[in-house]
């Protein structure tokens, strides 16, 4: 696996200050990606959908994540509307390119110049093309892949400041077969370590090969800490560092996908 971090300005309106790819290569058989997903809104009757939005085009190999940046609510905005349109957008862009060919950064960009609604967001989308993965990420939504159990990679949070990260808006020979990609909003990552979510999935994965399953109880794992007020959280740990008293978990939308890297037999 060769990581690549480009450091130019893909967004010109917008906040961003790095585009992350991860390659897969030397990998002679030909993988195939099944995805399933699951998401928890936060408890909140003024926005009942929630912030975070998602799609899975199994089509296309490709798998997307937004979350509407919360502080738009103080100025009235609905910033989920604006995730939702940026990965209907996604969706839409994808359609104009061939299976095996998908660039996410330029997906992303395309969708981003699409949405014109108020409000902001961050935005992971993955794309499977051949036995190259490829990812666009921006903000503290994020990924992480899964080996033989052991986190073999971990996308890092890109923001400007605690709880302030960068959005989109206006204003080697390893064999990747049984790898696990857990995509996740900050609902999850804010929630559970690296660790916790690996013996998770370590563990779901011997009882089901269903990524829907597996999407769903991580979910609520991350649900369960964020409503616990002593629970000893990367959220509470970050606050701490950042000389905040924030105690146990943060309540937040949870948004969980999970991609399971299969060998293609269609071929």
């Amino acid at each position: 696996m060769r990581v690549i971090l480009t450091t130019r300005t893909q967004f010109k309106k917008c906040s961003n200050k790095f585009i992350l790819h991860i390659l897969w290569s030397d990998v002679k058989e030909r993988i195939n990606i099944l995805s399933g997903s699951f998401y928890i809104p936060k408890d909140d009757r003024s926005k009942p959908e929630g912030d975070d939005a998602h799609f899975i085009c199994e089509e296309k190999q490709t798998i997307g994540i937004a979350d509407g940046v919360g502080g738009w609510t103080k100025k009235g905005v609905n910033a989920g509307e604006y995730a939702r349109e940026l990965m209907i957008n996604s969706i839409n862009a994808l359609h104009t390119v061939p299976r095996g060919a998908v660039d996410p950064k330029r997906v992303l960009s395309q969708a981003y110049s699409k949405t014109k609604l108020p409000g902001s967001c961050t935005a992971c989308l993955l794309s499977l093309n051949g036995n190259i993965l490829r990812a666009a990420n921006l903000g503290d939504s994020g990924f992480m892949v899964i080996r033989n159990g052991n986190v073999l990679y971990k996308s890092p949070v890109q923001q400007h400041g605690f709880n302030h990260p960068y959005q989109l808006g206006q204003g080697s020979g390893d064999h990747p077969t049984g790898d696990v990609i857990i995509v996740g909003t900050d609902g999850l990552f804010d929630n559970m370590y690296s660790e916790e979510i690996l013996l998770w999935v370590t563990q779901e994965i011997n009882q089901s090969s269903d990524p829907q399953m597996i999407a769903w109880r991580l979910a609520e794992a991350a649900l369960y800490n964020s409503m616990d007020k002593f629970a000893d959280t990367p959220f509470a740990r970050a606050s701490r560092e950042n000389g905040g008293n924030h105690s146990g978990g943060k309540i937040d939308d949870i948004t969980v996908i999970v991609a399971l890297i299969l060998q293609d037999y269609s071929v």
